[in-house]
């Protein structure tokens, strides 16, 4: 018999796989095979009472905001006229992210790493489950998970939806992407989960990730503004006489001064990746009481657009400080006019970043469920 002899002198047919390989690639990836895993997966967390909880405390949690918001906005002078949903609508979807972003990384940041120290990994490696099909059916059991309790939450964002001053069409934007944010944090935490050996260690990375993103990241945005920030020549469209009585101008010149101007427009992109930055922008663009395009500020998510859209904007080389009296908007019509917000939207660049970090995730697990594997992190158990 042709072949070769293995350590325990049983015979091995000559051109013999990896175990479980059975002659496919690492990305190699089927229905059945995702499906399988998937349920495997889902299968586990059903039985779980922790997840449970979980997700009841979730509800709890949800209800009591949405309640609490809606009772302290119920007087209309706080609240002015028909903006109490828009209001509700954005504590409210701020809330839901904000624990979305706690809860996702608890969903993956344990699943390969955990199932490693518990035994079970090196069972699933040797069957016919490719390394690619194990890691997205974890992935998409974890984001199925997490949309669980997005789904529970949507009761209380349709209340706000219900009280007005927010159109169906934000609706959709907001759900599809806080969908896609939780599914991006629950790749990054797998990658975690498979790159380094304790469940504990994997977490606190995927939390220190997201916070980079969502806090570090504007802090940097904010301590950086003195290096964008320079010396040019600005004209300014100034007040050279004042009416007394209403304390506006009545007559402007225009004025050359040497200003400190920041250029925001060039570090804005640092702003684009935040978790809130992208719910919020992924909605059509608010309008003000007046017509103009700044909203009255009652809408957290309308307010963090519109300062995201107005960072993304060159405020150019001419100010407007002349006020008149005799103008409807107080804006002297021969002056300048006050720059426009830009029309290109940040979600796109913040949701490409995220992106990039969701697949690094994925490759990277991929990547250590190869079989043979080529080298273990010390104190790793095979099986």
């Amino acid at each position: 018999m042709t072949g070769t002899t293995t350590d325990a002198g049983a015979p091995a047919p000559t051109g013999a796989t990896a175990p479980g390989a059975a002659g496919r690639g690492d990305w190699s990836v089927s229905w059945h095979g995702l499906r399988t895993m998937t349920r495997l997966e889902l299968r586990q967390r059903i039985r779980s009472t922790r997840w449970r909880t979980a997700l009841g405390l979730w509800v709890v949690a949800v209800g009591v905001i949405t309640g609490l918001t809606t009772w302290a906005l119920r007087d209309p002078a706080v609240t002015g006229d028909g903006d109490l949903g828009g209001m509700i609508y954005g504590i409210v979807v701020c809330f839901v992210l904000f624990l979305g972003l706690l809860v996702a990384p608890t969903l993956s940041s344990g699943s390969i790493n955990g199932d490693r120290n518990a035994g079970t990994l090196a069972t699933l490696q040797v069957t016919l489950l490719s390394p690619a099909e194990i890691v997205l059916g974890k992935l998409a059991a974890a984001w199925i998970a997490a949309l669980s309790f997005l789904v529970v939450s949507v009761p209380f964002v349709l209340w706000a939806l219900a009280a007005g001053g927010v159109s169906a069409l934000s609706l959709v934007g907001t759900l599809l992407m806080l969908a896609v944010v939780l599914g991006i944090v629950c790749a990054i935490g797998l990658g975690f989960s498979a790159l380094v050996t304790k469940p504990s260690a994997s977490a606190v990375l995927t939390y220190l990730t997201i916070g980079t993103i969502t806090a570090v990241l504007p802090i940097l945005f904010g301590l950086l503004a003195p290096l964008t920030t320079t010396t040019e020549q600005v004209r300014v469209w100034t007040a050279t006489s004042y009416d007394t009585a209403s304390g506006l101008s009545e007559d402007c010149e225009w004025e050359t001064r040497t200003e400190e101007v920041w250029h925001h427009e060039l570090t804005w992109w640092m702003l684009a990746p935040n978790p809130f930055v992208l719910v919020a922008d992924a909605q059509p663009l608010e309008q003000g009481p007046d017509g103009m395009e700044e909203p009255d500020g009652l809408s957290p998510l309308g307010a963090l657009q519109y300062g995201v859209r107005w960072l993304m904007t060159d405020e150019g080389a001419e100010r407007n400080e002349c006020w008149i009296s005799d103008s409807a908007d107080g804006l002297d019509p021969n002056g300048p006019r006050e720059p426009q917000l830009t029309d290109q939207m940040a979600w796109p660049w913040g949701l490409g970043m995220n992106l990039l970090l969701g697949v690094g995730g994925v490759v990277v697990a991929v990547g250590r469920l190869r079989i043979p594997a080529r080298e273990l992190p010390r104190g790793t158990r095979v099986a």
